[in-house]
């Protein structure tokens, strides 16, 4: 059985990472586009910044940012990205099938609330059992 090799519409990572950034956005879909093509703001050239940095080896490979707005794009591959979900920094390894997305994606803001037993005085029968 052959190994298959990852593409985004037809084209190979290598072929992604050699191409601008105008021109990866005509293989995004329409919202990423068009984001990309108004421009980045300036959190989300700071974050770009970093991750060109991170690249050439001349930052860390961990990077932490509250851009949740920022679309993965090739450059990002591989790297490990500390995205803050409103509590905490989340940290995410880009691979292959995340570009395109968005990061704020990847950092879930919300969690399944787990109730246990209730607490004593919450019912009329509890509040005369004896706690210990």
């Amino acid at each position: 059985m052959a190994l298959k090799i990852f593409t985004y519409k037809g084209k190979t990572i290598e072929e992604l990472k050699q191409m601008s950034l105008e021109e990866f956005s005509e293989l995004l879909p329409a919202r990423q586009k068009r984001s990309i093509k108004r421009g980045f703001t300036e959190q989300q050239k700071k974050l770009y910044e970093k991750i060109k940095k991170a690249n050439q080896g001349t930052f860390k490979k961990n990077i932490k940012t509250h851009v949740r707005t920022m679309i993965i794009i090739p450059e990002m591959i591989g790297l490990t990205i500390y995205i803050h979900n409103g509590k905490e920094f989340t940290p995410v390894n880009i691979i292959n099938e995340m570009l395109g997305h968005y990061l704020g994606e990847l950092a879930q803001t919300r969690r399944n609330v787990a109730h246990s037993a209730p607490g004593v005085g919450a019912t009329k029968s509890s509040s005369s059992v004896a706690v210990k």
